[in-house]
């Protein structure tokens, strides 16, 4: 009998930032993945009298790490009553996202992260830092860019996955990259940016280095890591106002959103590195120090997206877009 390898992703419940988990299952070809289990006592989402947890299948794509016709299984996490489990945040999220359907929310994320090659970042010295912050940034040479090739493994990875993966740059601080996700739906962009972590996580892994989406993964003058979150709703893509109101109306939750934008917000969002203090909001054109940026051809063309510079790399994705995609469209 011809099968294939189903590789199940599901986010556990260690806090204060979830963590991702996979196991794999063998499916007979033509079949789809079917729902499963596992021990919720193990990923801190269950006790061990009560342990049974399932997990259904929301999305699917080739595997690009196995190949073939492996796919990769993105899953929430259920209750034996079918019920979504308390750390199933995906489920609120596609509660909200067909609320506001008729207002047609893109979002693309970036996605910052950190190579560590054990205790320090990659490709820093054993003793002492690297040169200042200048070069890094998009540069090109060994002085200046370490793990490139991890960095283009992944890209090509989730391109043969089928993601939504529009764009890689090195950042700001030496040994830091970032990958966008998006534009597309709420859903989607969430449920594609927990794959493409999966994938990052798992092809760094063959390197013998680690991904980490610390908010700030050095302490002192280098730059935070954040997942700056670009969206629009059909209003904002045909006129400008929407845009300042999607603005203003997060200036209104912005409290709210402080609070569920990644453990640790409060050492990156310090009002240094290119980043706006959390205790403040503001907002403008072309701003990398506000809260949210609206990009110079956006007041040129008079209409088209925002940027929330708020959200810390570590964010749980789902719960981000339920929340801008609340505040924006009931606004």
């Amino acid at each position: 009998m011809s099968v294939y390898k189903a590789e199940y992703i599901w986010i556990d419940g260690a806090e204060p930032t979830a963590k991702l988990r996979s196991k794999t299952k063998i499916v007979p070809t033509g079949e789809d993945a079917p729902i499963w289990g596992f021990d919720g006592s193990s990923t801190g989402q269950a006790t061990g009298h009560f342990s049974d947890l399932v997990l259904r299948p929301v999305y699917s794509c080739p595997d690009p790490v196995r190949g073939g016709d492996h796919k990769l299984v993105m899953c929430d996490v259920l209750m034996t009553d079918m019920t979504p489990h308390p750390s199933n945040t995906r489920a609120a999220l596609a509660e909200v996202a067909k609320k506001h359907a008729a207002q047609e929310m893109w979002f693309g994320i970036e996605q910052e992260y950190t190579l560590f090659d054990g205790v320090r970042p990659l490709g820093w010295p054993t003793n002492g830092f690297p040169a200042p912050q200048f070069g890094y940034y998009c540069g090109v040479g060994a002085d200046e860019v370490f793990g490139r090739s991890i960095v283009e493994e992944h890209m090509d990875a989730c391109l043969r996955a089928g993601l939504k993966l529009s764009g890689i740059n090195a950042e700001v601080m030496p040994a830091q990259w970032e990958f966008q996700v998006g534009p597309a739906s709420p859903l989607e962009c969430a449920d594609q940016l927990w794959l493409a972590r999966w994938l990052l996580y798992r092809i760094a892994e063959n390197h013998g280095v680690s991904a980490t989406l610390d908010p700030k993964p050095v302490k002192g003058d280098w730059n935070g890591a954040g997942a700056h979150t670009n969206f629009s709703t059909k209003e904002m893509r045909k006129s400008y106002e929407p845009c300042i109101k999607a603005a203003e109306a997060l200036k209104e939750k912005h409290q709210l959103h402080i609070a569920s934008y990644g453990f640790g917000i409060e050492e990156r969002l310090t009002g240094k590195h290119e980043t706006c203090s959390y205790k403040e909001f503001k907002y403008g054109v072309s701003d990398r120090g506000a809260s949210v940026r609206i990009p110079w051809q956006v007041a040129l063309d008079k209409k088209g997206y925002i940027e929330d510079r708020r959200p810390c790399a570590n964010i749980d994705p789902y719960v981000v877009c339920r929340l801008i995609t609340t505040t924006v469209c009931g606004a």
